[in-house]
């Protein structure tokens, strides 16, 4: 607490001190978007690097003076909360005063620039998240008021301020849609095989998914696969999982796990299982545009086998969702795909 406090304060002190000497005061932000400003390290992921290319919040310029006084007035609003102990959701956040915030992404956007300028992770900054992730199978925890939640029972949200994670699971499976995980559960997948635990963040995890695949992966050590649609969107969100995003990448440490596999679907998968290209679908001009801005990432050059089955996407021009499995059998995905997969290997 008080490391944000002191934080906060010298940004305070810097726009004051500005002020006594009659110039204009500035917020110094990194340009977290810019791919420049990024390193890929094998056991972190996509990272900020030290001295990276920085943008000036100007109070004297007619563009970026909204912003400036939208900055000073949320670092107001942490400075209190984390003063008092108490918590907001982003949301929150906006509706304190909807007109002047103008939408939820500037919110948003501006909550990470400031935890990326403090160089404190966001729940440090005491804003938290509406979870949208949900995890089920071997696992048990403490909520912060001492509720106890098994996730063997049902699927639970993800929660990471949880305490006392128990769990006999001897690997976790990070499903990127909720159909497909209801699926898994409906088979009881997650006791029929092997104890193991499930996650799926819904399509793009938010921070708290994310948090809670690395916070179980550092309590657990267990191998993590995840199971994606054979499309573009379907690998960029397991590399979200795996290396992280470039807008996140200054708090990399926290939120991905490099160690992650590809289970599946696999491109190569499509062929060797001769999935009828009736049920497979013709790509976009948008998965094109997609598939070229993933080839040209740092971590692929470095991954021979994953540059090579997105060089099999890019030559069929064809993708494919898991349901397509339902065309070989209704319960081919968690009675041959899965099982087989884990036994005998075929990740990436």
């Amino acid at each position: 607490s008080s490391e944000v406090l002191d934080a906060i304060e010298n940004v305070v002190l810097n726009v004051l001190t500005s002020l006594g000497k009659q110039k204009a005061p500035v917020l110094t932000v990194a340009n977290r978007s810019d791919w420049r400003n990024i390193e890929f390290k094998d056991s972190v992921g996509l990272q900020m690097i030290p001295y990276c290319t920085t943008k000036k919040i100007r109070s004297d310029s007619a563009t970026s003076a909204p912003k400036f006084a939208l900055m000073l007035k949320i670092l107001s609003m942490i400075y209190k909360m984390v003063q008092s102990n108490t918590y907001a959701t982003k949301r929150d956040i906006y509706y304190t005063d909807k007109p002047l915030f103008g939408s939820q992404t500037i919110v948003d956007n501006i909550i990470n620039d400031i935890s990326c300028m403090l160089k404190i992770p966001r729940r440090s900054l005491h804003i938290l998240s509406t979870s949208k992730g949900s995890v089920a199978g071997n696992l048990s925890y403490t909520e912060e008021d001492g509720t106890k939640v098994n996730c063997t029972c049902s699927a639970t949200v993800c929660i990471i301020n949880s305490k006392n994670l128990i769990s006999h699971a001897k690997f976790m499976l990070v499903v990127e849609k909720d159909a497909t995980f209801q699926r898994l559960l409906d088979d009881d997948f997650c006791n029929k095989l092997t104890p193991c635990i499930m996650i799926t963040g819904r399509g793009v995890p938010d921070l708290n998914t994310r948090l809670l695949v690395r916070k179980l992966w550092d309590t657990f050590h267990i191998p993590v696969f995840t199971l994606m649609d054979a499309d573009p969107h379907g690998i960029e969100i397991m590399c979200i999982y795996k290396y992280g995003s470039v807008s996140m990448s200054f708090e990399a440490h926290h939120l991905t796990v490099p160690s992650i596999k590809w289970l599946g679907l696999l491109p190569s998968d499509l062929k060797r299982l001769n999935i009828c290209k009736d049920a497979m679908i013709p790509f976009t001009k948008q998965d094109q545009k997609k598939l070229a801005s993933i080839q040209k990432r740092p971590y692929v050059t470095r991954q021979p086998v994953l540059k090579r089955e997105l060089e099999i996407m890019e030559a069929s021009k064809m993708k494919a969702e898991i349901q397509v499995l339902t065309s070989l059998s209704s319960d081919y995905l968690s009675r041959v795909y899965l099982p087989n997969k884990l036994q005998f290997g075929g990740w990436i």
